[in-house]
């Protein structure tokens, strides 16, 4: 198993840095993406008392940005919670970190950009109650999107996300995207900022 934070352990106060729209990222030697911009994700609706859930944090650049809006701001990363952690604290932001990942409860391995690690995982459901409720979701979980059970979008006002095809996720959930096109008005982005095999787009949708 690879260990992907080697270089962020070592001395991270070392480590340059990189500036985003006023958000400061660390930069570390691992081997897989640091996405630092989010431009394909809509979020200036995010209210002040909102819980806002963010699966897939990566090293922040979606969670450090809704942490200027809302102060109710959990992050939930498997593989670079190391870098997340010290992002957070080098913004001073107010986001508490879930190690893990979305998907059915049991420990599955994961992997991003060849870093695999075998990560705890819990239901979407299980997730929002351990936030203390969503009304903001953020997801990009490489096609564990899939595993989400319906009942538990209830309550959520906003979901942005990112939607996988195979070869990346399994086939698509019917009832899930049932759910998403009653009880939500909705566009999907076929057009996200980067172009891979197996991303269909990225999910906007505000409940009716």
């Amino acid at each position: 198993m690879n260990k992907p934070n080697a270089d962020l352990t070592r001395n991270s106060s070392a480590l340059p840095l990189v500036t985003r729209d006023q958000v400061l990222f660390r930069v570390t030697g691992a081997p897989y993406r640091q996405i630092t911009e989010v431009p394909e994700y809509q979020f200036s609706d995010i209210r002040p008392d909102d819980n806002v859930l963010d699966i897939g944090a990566n090293v922040g650049a979606f969670c450090l940005r809704a942490a200027r809006l809302s102060p109710l701001v959990t992050a939930v990363e498997p593989v670079t919670a190391d870098v997340l952690e010290e992002n957070v604290r080098l913004n001073h932001a107010d986001v508490r970190i879930i190690r893990g990942a979305l998907g059915t409860g049991m420990p599955a391995e994961i992997s991003w950009d060849g870093c695999r690690l075998m990560s705890p995982t819990w239901t979407l459901g299980n997730l929002i109650r351990m936030a203390g409720g969503c009304d903001f979701l953020k997801c990009d979980c490489e096609g564990a999107e899939w595993l989400i059970q319906p009942r538990d979008l209830d309550g959520i006002r906003r979901i942005e996300m990112e939607i996988h095809i195979p070869p990346i996720s399994g086939p698509p959930n019917p009832a899930l995207l049932d759910y998403i096109g009653d009880r939500y008005t909705f566009s999907i982005d076929c057009s996200p900022v980067y172009s891979t095999l197996g991303v269909m787009g990225i999910l906007h949708a505000t409940r009716k």
